[in-house]
């Protein structure tokens, strides 16, 4: 049985070579339009992508392989989201859906590819060590101090009211850092998105976590403001991801490719 359905990763400039294999080794294709613009599909006669949590996180990183693939080919490259997937409808098969949306959104596509090329996408959170960020205050100071001298029970209780003191000053400080580092990247970056989903590690209050949209020349700078930041604050926690395929900024919102029939 032939299937009527495709599955998208990507849509770049004209039709990129060596695209490899997708999800599970299925063949990968290009379907291009006049306009300069193509779609990087395999033909899928399923629903979405679903089940164990081990074979979904499989299946994601197969998707993402492939974007990086048409990226690094193609220099700037539209990511589609996992499970983007495009039936017939409307008495026309898949492939003619999808050709027709990408004429007629040609423009605001080609206009986006460029705006993106020679750019990469980085993940940068920064978090505060709150135990260090909170060693030096008076007040838990005091409390170190008086755990010695106090009986088992006693001390338990102390060093949960150090724990919270150390949340609380911590929590403030970051709160305090985040304007002024997010600053500092934006400086750096031509793009910045907050992650309001990130969650800082055990011990550590979250300060910012973003991503940066940077000309691939000058991610140098991006490395150049943390290694200050650091250096500044010795209690900060930097996780340093990518370069990727810019995700976050591809910006196609309002303009997604035809999916299921009704």
């Amino acid at each position: 049985m032939t299937a009527d359905r495709l599955y998208l990763y990507a849509i770049a400039p004209g039709a990129p070579a060596d695209l490899g294999t997708g999800i599970d080794g299925a063949v990968l294709h290009t379907l291009a339009v006049p306009q300069g613009v193509a779609a990087v599909v395999h033909e899928h006669d399923g629903g979405p992508y679903q089940g164990a949590d081990d074979d979904v996180r499989r299946w994601a990183v197969e998707h993402s392989a492939v974007v990086e693939r048409v990226w690094h080919g193609a220099g700037t490259v539209l990511p589609a989201s996992f499970n983007v997937i495009v039936a017939p409808g409307d008495g026309a098969p898949a492939a003619r859906r999808l050709e027709g949306w990408m004429e007629s959104r040609a423009d605001v596509l080609r206009e986006r590819l460029d705006a993106l090329a020679g750019r990469v996408e980085l993940r940068v959170e920064i978090g505060l060590d709150r135990e260090q960020a909170a060693a030096s205050h008076p007040d838990v100071v005091a409390a170190r101090a008086e755990l010695g001298s106090r009986p088992p029970g006693v001390q338990r209780l102390l060093r949960k009211r150090i724990e919270h003191l150390e949340r609380d000053i911590a929590d403030e400080r970051a709160r305090d850092r985040y304007p002024v580092y997010r600053h500092r990247l934006a400086v750096v970056s031509e793009g910045l998105d907050d992650n309001a989903r990130a969650h800082p590690a055990a011990g550590t209050s979250l300060v910012l976590s973003v991503s940066l949209l940077v000309p691939e020349h000058d991610v140098h700078g991006v490395g150049t403001v943390l290694t200050a930041i650091q250096g500044e604050e010795p209690a900060t926690r930097i996780r340093y991801l990518g370069p990727w395929p810019p995700y976050s900024f591809a910006d196609i919102t309002g303009l997604e490719p035809p999916g299921p029939e009704p």
